[in-house]
């Protein structure tokens, strides 16, 4: 390659000219760009003269392909076969042709002339692809007219994987010029009428959809304390399917005597146990409106499931308090129990519940007194019964109060106990609100939740300022929560004089727990709100809203008989905490939002 003369090379896939420069190469670009690079950077056209003015002339492609079929020439004898002549035009011909793969391949510094059969396998594999290209476009239209037939099935089954989760990016909404999101996915699939009232959150957020397989071992043998004697209550909504709490309270001396039995799951699940291993997978139980998606297998609920049969196997904290609320004694035990299960509605007519009921006032008393927040905005339970959507409220009975201060009572009793013997263990914080805020009305409460910190679980005990309570750790659903049945493979390890999981151990459980609790959540909140949504779509509604926040010209509404809040233009200024008649106007249920307009 001569210093003076500019030679015709390759450069990125594009013709440069070329000169030999102090043992390198100046390139001059066909945009006009100037770069030095190294001789293997390039590959060598024609060593000149040449220009970037290169018209290729019309050659023998066929012609040289038939006589050359299976042999590798170089590019001076491809453009001398093809063109006639070895020029630059010639050879940046010679270049593109075999660029272009066709009947040519370039390889290395060389080319190869294709064989035959070689040749018509590509033809067919390109024939191949421009169908499936047309037949793409084709499809598109369809979908882009409303009108997908069932040859379409392939494009629609892509846009489902976005709207499931299950891939990052679709061509058919890019193609649609729609973006590449699972909600856009979600809408498409509505409009075409493909999808109707499929419910995308759970998958969307990767959790598993089937219940576990896994065999469920006997009850070891063990002593257990006979408690069948005492009464035990299962108290907990109306259609409840795994009771895993009972309680009873009596009074003794000057205070009282609380037992609390919980579903003794750890006597079936031991650390690192295939069972225990998935249940730290799911997390927690996966409550839908349309069912649950246990992180158990069935069998393990009917077993220890308490009151599902005649006597159940328990794990008892037996608790001494005093008169003024404080835990003066705690004892830990397995136990066999023989529950009553009753509804929260029912459990409000029965006389063997009226120590519990003081006992949870002084309780309830004393947590305030150190500072506890009581939040008790409306709620409802939406269910999905056929295809009957049910958004039923949730009425405050007095006697989900007496079992919430027996649950708080016995998580910090063994947080207490864990603490004293220093037993790792999965302590439940809370750090104070940023701010408290007075009143009693809903909008207070509402104001003071927007206050609260995150609550936390923790491998080292801190207060929980929520409950008021200087130590937590829940404890009393093992059978719907994995950290649950951790504390409880903490306590039998301790109450067996056995090596218990290390603090390590400890904290890698909290964090994958968290992890994965942080979706069930997730999850559940956005199926009851996708729920919600068509069930106002489907019937309307027109009911009472209170206001509980202004923002600017507009207000924000709790609609306590759907458990949603709305926000609202409000025409004319309205006091917080005043009712209003809301009537609902259209649902955008991909994106989760409902609109509502002031009567």
């Amino acid at each position: 390659m001569s210093s003076l003369t500019a030679a015709l090379v390759i450069y990125r896939q594009r013709p440069a000219l070329a000169w030999e420069k102090e043992g390198r190469l100046e390139l001059l670009l066909s945009d006009g760009e100037r770069v030095r690079v190294r001789s293997k950077d390039v590959l060598l056209l024609h060593p000149g003269p040449a220009s970037l003015e290169l018209a290729v002339p019309e050659g023998e492609e066929e012609a040289a392909w038939e006589l050359l079929k299976g042999e590798q020439v170089s590019l001076k004898e491809l453009a001398e076969l093809v063109y006639g002549a070895y020029t630059p035009e010639a050879a940046y011909g010679a270049y593109l042709l075999a660029q272009r793969g066709e009947r040519f391949a370039l390889e290395g510094e060389g080319v190869r002339a294709r064989t035959e059969e070689e040749l018509s396998a590509l033809l067919r594999a390109r024939e191949e692809r421009e169908a499936r290209e047309r037949a793409f476009r084709e499809g598109v239209e369809r979908l882009k007219k409303g009108n997908p037939g069932p040859e379409d099935r392939p494009l629609l089954q892509e846009v489902e994987a976005l709207a499931l989760g299950k891939r990052k990016e679709s061509p058919v909404l890019r193609a649609l010029g729609l973006s590449e999101t699972p909600e856009a996915a979600h809408g498409l699939l509505l409009r075409l009428g493909v999808w109707h009232r499929e419910n995308p959150h759970p998958s969307r957020l990767g959790l598993p959809l089937t219940p576990p397989g896994l065999p469920v071992p006997p009850l070891p043998e063990e002593e257990r304390e006979n408690l069948t004697h005492l009464p035990a209550f299962a108290i907990d909504d109306e259609g409840s399917r795994d009771p895993d709490d009972a309680v009873y309270a009596e009074r003794v001396g000057e205070g009282f005597r609380l037992l609390v039995h919980v579903a003794d799951v750890a006597a079936l699940v031991p650390p690192h146990s295939p069972l225990d291993e998935e249940a730290r997978r799911r997390g927690a139980n996966l409550y839908l409106p349309e069912g649950t998606m246990p992180m158990l297998p069935e069998e393990a609920t009917q077993i220890l499931g308490l009151g599902l049969r005649e006597v159940s196997p328990a794990l008892t904290f037996e608790l001494r308090v005093s008169e003024e609320g404080e835990l003066l004694e705690e004892r830990i035990y397995p136990s066999w129990v023989r529950a009553v299960r009753l509804t929260y509605r029912e459990a409000l007519e029965v006389e063997g519940l009226e120590a519990l009921k003081a006992l949870a006032e002084v309780l309830r008393r004393r947590r305030l007194a150190q500072g506890a927040l009581d939040l008790a905005l409306p709620e409802v339970k939406v269910r999905v019964e056929g295809e009957a959507i049910q958004i039923h409220p949730l009425p405050p009975y007095k006697s989900r109060v007496w079992v919430r201060e027996a649950m708080l009572l016995a998580g910090y009793a063994a947080a207490h106990l864990a603490l004293r013997e220093g037993l790792p263990f999965p302590f439940a914080t809370q750090e104070a609100p940023s701010r408290r805020v007075e009143g009693e009305g809903l909008s207070a409460l509402w104001e003071q939740r927007k206050a609260l910190k995150r609550a936390q679980l923790r491998a080292v005990p801190a207060p929980h300022k929520g409950l008021g309570l200087p130590l937590y750790a829940q404890v009393t659903s093992p059978l719907r929560r994995y950290l649950d049945l951790v504390a409880h493979q903490q306590l039998r390890a301790w109450l067996r004089g056995e090596k218990p999981l290390a603090q390590g151990e400890i904290l890698e459980r909290v964090g994958a727990a968290e992890a994965v609790a942080d979706l069930v959540r997730e999850a559940e909140r956005k199926s009851r709100l996708h729920w919600t949504l068509l069930y106002l779509q489907e019937k309307g509604y027109e009911g009472p809203g209170v206001l509980v926040e202004r923002r600017g010209g507009q207000g924000v509404f709790l609609l306590p008989e759907l458990g949603l809040s709305a926000q609202v233009i409000l025409p004319a200024p309205l006091a917080l905490d005043a009712e209003a008649r809301l009537r609902f106007l259209e649902a955008d249920i991909p994106g989760l939002e409902a609109r509502f307009a002031l009567l």
